[in-house]
């Protein structure tokens, strides 16, 4: 052995590319792994070989759901091309802010886009439709998809609907364009979904939930335009942990949030009526009763909850950790009291001083709950990049 190598007949560069590719992924090293590739043109190909995530430097920030810089990422179909055919076994790519890139350009995922199983088009302003039917072409792995702020109408989840069938995770936060009859679409053709985001999708009431699956355990629907039979249809798969209807603010919701109670979301764990300015305590009784496996429970701006609801709470809600009262103009004394009396497993509390509430009372839940954390407000925001996967267990 050691006269072969002598003669410089073996050496590293003999070795079969399965071979270099188990030292590629061996290294732990971010930088080796990025000079791998700079040792010559074999090494470079097998270190692109196994680049299983891309996402480019985005020039685009998000402060807020509806802010973006100035700037943008000038990506075109050629860019895209070249970047397919470099690293043909992505599994992970985000395209976001590239605001100007065409459909045209997705066309090479066809070639290259069987192992992908993300992607993240957010700001993507130029995808249309037919891009998106070109995804489900090529891209029949996919199981989570980011659309927020893309101009898609329900053809574009139709024909997702019936290409990704394998979509877990989607987001079509500020698409104004949706309605219920895709979200029906979507939810029919693919049957393993297990969260969605519709947030500020005005276009939906929510009755293309009806007979989801019992996968759907996330749902985020703040500010659309909910309808009492399209809460039913939401909760109806039975499978829900995350729900969040914050901004609901018809008078003919009034009752009607009750259905949440009702048995089909007794798994509920994280609840959102943020701003649900006219819940009743009709319906938070119904859901203190029947989402006995709350954890966090958001009721800020919730000025019809008066005292019935809130000892109901404190009667019901055990596994309750966080709770949400801020602004909540008919949280009295008593009321507080309540839940400083029940709610055993209550760790932190979200509340602002109203003029109902005198410091003898906070003072006294001090004293009796010292377990309990007295916070300022919170918002339960979730923004365009997401992560719901904690909910799917």
């Amino acid at each position: 052995m050691e006269e072969t190598l002598m003669d410089g007949a073996t050496s590293i560069m003999h070795l079969p590319d399965d071979c270099l590719s188990f030292i590629f992924n061996y290294l732990d090293c971010r930088s080796d792994r990025e000079s791998f590739g700079l040792t010559c043109q074999r090494w470079l190909n097998i270190q692109n070989l196994n680049r299983r995530s891309l996402q480019f430097p985005c020039s685009f920030s998000i402060i807020g759901p509806s802010s973006l810089s100035g700037s943008s990422i000038d990506i075109n179909s050629f860019h895209l091309y070249r970047i397919l055919t470099r690293f043909q076994h992505l599994e992970y790519l985000s395209l976001s802010g590239c605001i100007e890139l065409p459909d045209s350009g997705l066309t090479y995922l066809k070639y290259y886009g069987s192992r992908l199983q993300t992607l993240c088009l957010d700001c993507c302003f130029g995808i249309t439709d037919y891009g998106l039917s070109l995804v489900g072409i090529g891209c029949p792995s996919l199981t989570i998809i980011s659309l927020y702020r893309c101009n898609i109408t329900d053809a574009a989840l139709e024909a997702l609907a019936s290409t990704c069938l394998a979509l877990k995770h989607m987001n079509l936060a500020y698409c104004p364009r949706i309605s219920d009859s895709g979200l029906r679409a979507l939810l029919q053709g693919c049957c393993q979904l297990s969260a969605i985001k519709i947030s500020n999708c005005r276009g939906v009431s929510g009755v293309g939930f009806r007979g989801c699956s019992s996968t759907l355990v996330y749902v985020d629907a703040e500010f659309c335009n909910l309808e009492p039979e399209g809460i039913m249809g939401i909760v109806s798969g039975g499978g829900l942990k995350f729900l969040n209807i914050a901004g609901l603010s018809s008078l003919s919701l009034k009752d009607e949030l009750a259905v949440i109670g009702n048995g089909f979301a007794a798994g509920l764990k994280i609840l959102s009526l943020r701003m649900c300015r006219t819940v009743s305590d009709a319906s938070i009784v119904a859901i203190a009763k029947g989402c006995p496996l709350l954890t966090e429970w958001n009721l800020a701006l919730c000025h019809g909850v008066r005292f019935s609801g809130w000892a109901s709470i404190g009667l019901n809600c055990h596994n309750l950790e966080k709770l949400h009262v801020n602004r909540c103009r008919n949280l009295c004394d008593r009321g507080l009291q309540a839940l400083r009396d029940g709610c055993e497993r209550l760790s932190v509390l979200y509340m602002n001083r109203n003029s109902r509430i005198s410091d003898i009372a906070v003072e006294l839940f001090k004293f009796y709950r010292g377990d309990v954390e007295i916070k300022g407000e919170e918002v339960m925001s979730i923004g365009p990049h997401w992560d719901c996967l904690k909910y799917d267990e």
